[in-house]
């Protein structure tokens, strides 16, 4: 598994992927074509391939980045109430609601950054006391709630707000403990 793009790309690379970004923040993951790209860049499609080989090496820099912001958050999170479960559950969905086409692409992605993806899981792990089976079956709920509700699978009128509190309650018992 590449770790290349736990780095932020420069340049002409740089100008790619946030151009992908907002083709695909802006139109959804089938707009985001290299000829599609391309035409965002102003360039044409070849000329991509000289910074990135392919589309999924494309994909795998845009995972990075939504794996480096989702670090930054929960980092601010656990800052901000050290060792919340709640906290950084609640940060967590925020993030991944405001950017649904990137949640959903990265977490689809064949491909993540293992650095990116640490970063991002150290708070929830430290929040877990250590206990990664805990620190996995939170990270599973709120992934799952998130995804479910991006891809509206929850029967209309749902009580979302109430299913995704008591998520929250069901694995802070660490909170309600004063172990962090």
């Amino acid at each position: 598994m590449s770790d290349l793009a736990t780095v932020p790309p420069t340049g002409r690379p740089r100008q790619i992927v946030a151009a992908a970004r907002t083709l695909l923040e802006d139109e959804g993951a089938e707009a985001l074509t290299m000829r599609r790209l391309a035409d965002r860049v102003g360039v044409k499609a070849p000329t991509l391939y000289k910074y990135f080989p392919d589309k999924s090496s494309v994909v795998t820099a845009l995972a990075g980045e939504m794996l480096r912001e989702t670090a930054e958050v929960l980092r601010a999170a656990e800052y901000e109430a050290p060792g919340s479960f709640a906290g950084l559950a609640t940060a967590y969905r925020t993030h991944a609601l405001a950017h649904p086409h990137l949640y959903l692409l990265t977490m689809g992605s064949a491909v993540l950054p293992v650095g990116a993806v640490y970063a991002a899981a150290a708070p929830l792990f430290r929040a877990a006391g250590g206990d990664e089976n805990l620190a996995r079956a939170a990270w599973a709920f709120a992934h799952g709630m998130v995804t479910l509700e991006l891809n509206d699978r929850f029967l209309p009128g749902a009580d979302l707000a109430a299913a995704w509190e008591a998520g929250i309650a069901a694995f802070a018992v660490r909170d309600r403990e004063g172990a962090g």
